[in-house]
């Protein structure tokens, strides 16, 4: 058995001992699939966890009302006063909520949540009720993301003090576990560190390229909890080099490289200089030496293939506030419900429990004290609020010319037929355009069919001039019709931006692009929205021309992954 799994699981298993120990103040991400490892340490950290500490599950798809309370309608109609609800995230005051499959968050969950973890209470108005109560909890969260498409959303993540990763231990590594420890004898956590651990901590963040200035504060505060967990009353070095291999490192974009710091120190001072100022270089160099104890330990004692990403400057995965949008929303008489608002019934489907929520405060006031019957006014009415996905169309519209046919046409095939594959996840329609020769031609028309789609780019045939103006118009077209039926439209366009056949036609570079360039401006004024990706062997200046006249987001092929393309048209759809 490999030392390096071994050493990640002891790191994981010490890491659950520290959630423990306090675990409304520290939360963790566990990068880690559906398996034996993932399930042990859930385990193992349930085993911890003081008796009667509530631990919640949270659902996928969890509405407001059941994350954050609200009104207890059925007590509110008894007894004719508002009486709250407590919601999820109040009932796990004091212990942890576990997130399955994290990365497919909500933006809006997530930064209901991350309110929570900064105030420690729901607050939450009602139907004019102010309701609060106190939440102080912590977050599992579990990442089952694939690719950097999905990942924690950016606001949990820096919020969370541990970032684990168990997808490098093997669940041979299990038998190896260290026994519990007994947390009922856990010293009381020491009170902050002296003001040189924290100077340490934010030097070392500095060092690697942390930008946030909640990693330092969260590393002291894991340094305290290993103190308390070693039973000693104030911080040594250990406990720093812990909270840096469990909190700065994850976050780590680059790892400090000893030459080229050391070619960039200060040269030695003269003997001429003042003697208060070699004493601070005396302290400096000390603080200097401590950082490159600590790093030393820490890169002992990370997981062979943490210290490699690292090194090759790989940071963390992060999810940006718009990221894996699916679809364009819009405000229907039809679709799937998303709240309530004041409305006539006659005009949109009545909300009972709404309107009955916004009528339960007033039931005292409105009846006498013998009177049963429920009095609902007209200013209590709720109506539901329904948004309807509309469908969304991309349209490929692909250079097959001679130029690309030569050098990049097999691997645009590939890369519009990865795009293809994630266009039917999200349930696109798809459009190919193709043009060469002297026109372009609507190779396939709108459809949700994969398998036409793959077969019609197949037969895609390569050679003849490149009348790129002609290919950005029949995509315009297309795109316009889309949006007269409805429907909203992107326009991928793959090209190398050598223009050779003007829009009438006839042979010639200069006219060429000149009627590229001016069909690029009269599709970006319609404002569709666009991507051009370059692919020619090296990127061009006349497709980043393109691009700019496009209003598109370029991209050139040498640098288009999977990963890359896919974000890249996510992020060219049109907005949620």
């Amino acid at each position: 058995m490999s030392a390096g799994p071994d050493a990640a699981w002891t790191q994981a298993c010490l890491a659950a001992s520290l959630v423990a120990i306090d675990p409304a103040g520290t939360s963790v991400v566990v990068r880690a699939r559906p398996g034996p490892v993932r399930e042990a340490w859930l385990a193992r950290l349930r085993a911890l966890l003081p008796e009667g500490t509530p631990v919640t599950r949270l659902p996928a798809g969890i509405a407001d009302n059941a994350l954050l309370g609200g009104l207890d309608l059925p007590t509110t109609l008894a007894t004719g006063r508002p009486v709250a609800q407590a919601g999820l995230l109040a009932r796990s005051h004091g212990g942890l909520v576990v997130v399955p499959m994290a990365e497919r968050l909500g933006p809006g969950t997530a930064a209901r949540i991350a309110q929570a973890l900064d105030s420690g209470a729901v607050e939450v108005a009602r139907d004019g009720i102010a309701i609060r109560h106190p939440a102080c909890f912590g977050l599992v969260l579990l990442d089952e993301g694939e690719g950097e498409d999905e990942a924690i959303p950016a606001c949990l993540a820096d919020r969370a003090a541990l970032h684990l990763d168990l997808d490098a231990v093997p669940p041979g590594a299990l038998a190896t576990a260290p026994p519990l420890p007994d947390l009922a004898a856990v010293l009381a956590v020491p009170a902050d560190g002296p003001p040189e651990a924290a100077e340490t901590l934010c030097a070392l963040a500095a060092r690697l390229g942390i930008a946030s200035l909640r990693a330092p504060l969260l590393a002291l505060r894991v340094a305290r909890l290993h103190a308390a967990l070693c039973g000693r009353a104030a911080l040594e070095d250990a406990d720093l080099a812990t909270a840096v291999a469990l909190v700065l490192a994850p976050r780590a974009r680059v790892w400090p490289d000893d030459e080229s710091e050391a070619q960039s120190e200060p040269p030695p001072p003269g003997p001429d200089e003042a003697e208060p100022a070699d004493r601070e270089d005396d302290r400096t160099g000390e603080h200097q030496c401590l950082d490159d104890r600590i790093l030393a330990a820490v890169a002992a004692s990370l997981p062979p293939g943490l210290l490699a990403r690292l090194l090759a400057g790989e940071g963390p995965r992060l999810r940006s506030a718009g990221a894996g949008r699916t679809g364009a929303a819009a405000s229907a008489q039809r679709g799937r419900p998303v709240g309530a608002r004041p409305g006539d019934p006659r005009r949109g489907r009545l909300a009972l429990i709404e309107t009955l929520r916004a009528a339960a405060p007033w039931q005292r006031l409105r009846r006498g004290e013998a009177e049963a019957r429920l009095r609902i006014t007209a200013d209590d009415l709720r109506i539901r609020r329904l948004v309807q996905k509309r469908e969304t169309t991309t349209i490929f519209a692909v250079d097959a010319s001679g130029s690309a046919a030569l050098e990049r046409l097999a691997e645009a095939k590939g890369a519009v037929e990865s795009l293809l594959a994630e266009c039917y996840v999200r349930r696109d329609r798809v459009a190919l355009v193709a043009f060469r020769g002297r026109g372009a031609d609507l190779l396939l028309a709108p459809t949700r069919s994969l398998v036409r789609a793959k077969r019609a780019l197949a037969s895609l045939p390569g050679g003849g001039g490149t009348p790129l103006a002609a290919g950005i118009e029949a995509a315009g077209r297309l795109a316009a019709m889309e949006r007269r039926a409805g429907r909203s439209a992107t326009v991928l366009l793959l090209t190398d931006g050598r223009a050779n056949v003007a829009r009438s036609g006839a042979p010639g570079r200069a006219q060429a692009g000149a009627d590229a360039l001016s069909a690029a401006k009269a599709l970006a004024a319609t404002g569709t929205r666009a991507l051009v990706i370059d692919t020619a062997a090296r990127p061009q200046d006349s497709a980043r021309a393109l691009a700019a006249a496009m209003a598109a987001r370029y991209l050139a092929m040498p640098q288009a992954d999977a990963a890359r393309l896919t974000r890249a048209v996510r992020e060219a759809a049109p907005p949620g």
